[in-house]
């Protein structure tokens, strides 16, 4: 979350100097490849994994589900570039984790995970108030208006992009240069599958 604000201080992620490189040396750590599952609802997740090469870390967030031969690319920011993957509907469906579910499951700590992937020039003006509300929740200073607006602005690789919804497609769309959401989300899916998936990122 950190390379979406690179201009702020560790302090204003409510961190020293000295605990964010500790942490910054864990996820870079090239014997780790730390890993991180968002449970969704229907036994999907997002998967954030941080890969650790010779000269640089990447971070790669998959949707994925045990019936999936092959996971869906969110966001990574590899020299590839892929992203935004979520517009702000979607990653405020998720953001309250299924009964007794395993994993990050502190809607803060989520929003925060997955605001990397959230790429959308039409975000509410109270979702700023959320996520100064999850950042200090993990420690930031209270006041951390101007850190939420910068996260909002979206990753430094793929900005904000326009969304919409397609009403026969029955998902988001998404035109930006670099973003997996041109076509349908799991339009490869069988039907069951795919109905599944759309119930999954959508309001309750």
């Amino acid at each position: 979350m950190a390379d979406l604000a690179v201009e702020f201080a560790p302090e204003a992620f409510g961190s020293d100097a000295g605990d964010a490189d500790a942490m910054l040396d864990t996820l870079h750590d090239r014997s780790a490849w730390p890993m991180f599952t968002v449970p969704l609802t229907g036994g999907f997740a997002i998967v954030v994994h941080f890969n650790s090469g010779e000269e640089f870390t990447t971070t790669d967030y998959f949707l994925t589900h045990p019936d999936w031969s092959q996971d869906l690319v969110l966001a990574s920011d590899d020299q590839d570039r892929i992203g935004p993957g979520l517009c702000w509907p979607e990653l405020a469906a998720v953001l309250e984790a299924p009964l007794g579910a395993a994993g990050v499951t502190d809607s803060h700590a989520r929003l925060l995970l997955l605001l990397p992937v959230l790429g959308d020039a039409a975000v509410p003006e109270e979702t700023v108030a959320a996520v100064v509300e999850a950042l200090v929740a993990q420690g930031a200073p209270e006041a951390s208006e101007a850190l939420a607006r910068r996260l909002l602005q979206g990753h430094p690789m793929w900005g904000v992009e326009e969304w919409w919804f397609d009403d026969d497609e029955q998902s988001w769309l998404c035109e930006g240069d670099h973003s997996p959401r041109k076509v349908p989300l799991g339009d490869h899916l069988p039907p069951q599958q795919r109905a599944a998936l759309e119930a999954c990122l959508t309001p309750r």
